[in-house]
């Protein structure tokens, strides 16, 4: 593809950087596009490391942590405390949910549970809750519990995505932790990984 092909004309477009960011080696960060809103921003406290690449219009949230070599395509969002492991590409317009951790080399291509741990055998699955790092959070055990209970209904039950959902919310102590996973869920435009 020639340059002339690509849409950027030399729009005012930018990259917002928040605080006590650290980026390491040969990282690259693409500012933002007119279409997709002009500008791509990386929040505070975050760890970009070695090789690193975010493409235009993402939105990197606080405390993200990506290990060396994770690419993340256009117009994704990675959430707080989410983790993308060294190696990952991660597809454009996909949602890494808060505090998920994707393990090394896992290929994204819908978006990602919040509190989940992610990883590709070669088929990519959610399989459990991040507890080790909800605990490191500071997420009470009694929190954990119950996001542990949701996630039995969401991947381990005979009930479908919908079915899950209306268990999850006619549960009243269910808690704002696995209101954030209903919402998360409900709103996702490419599907969620299971």
């Amino acid at each position: 593809m020639a340059p002339q092909d690509l849409t950027y004309k030399g729009e005012p477009t930018r990259l917002e950087m928040g605080d006590h960011n650290e980026i390491r080696e040969f990282v690259t960060i693409n500012r933002g596009t007119v279409k997709g809103g002009g500008i791509t921003r990386v929040g505070n406290h975050s760890l970009i490391m070695a090789y690193c690449h975010i493409a235009h219009d993402c939105q990197i949230g606080d405390n993200v942590i990506m290990a060396n070599a994770a690419t993340l395509g256009g117009h994704v969002t990675v959430e707080d405390w989410a983790q993308v492991g060294a190696l990952c590409p991660v597809h454009h317009f996909v949602r890494i949910g808060k505090y998920a951790f994707v393990g090394g080399g896992t290929t994204i291509t819908r978006d990602v549970l919040p509190f989940s741990k992610t990883a590709a055998e070669r088929g990519t699955s959610a399989y459990g809750v991040n507890a080790v790092g909800l605990e490191r959070r500071g997420f009470s055990k009694e929190r954990i519990r119950k996001i542990h209970h949701a996630y039995k209904l969401l991947l381990a039950s005979k009930l479908n995505t919908s079915q899950a959902l209306e268990k999850m919310k006619s549960e009243a102590d269910r808690g704002e932790d696995v209101d954030l996973l209903i919402r998360f869920i409900e709103s996702s435009e490419r599907g969620v990984i299971k």
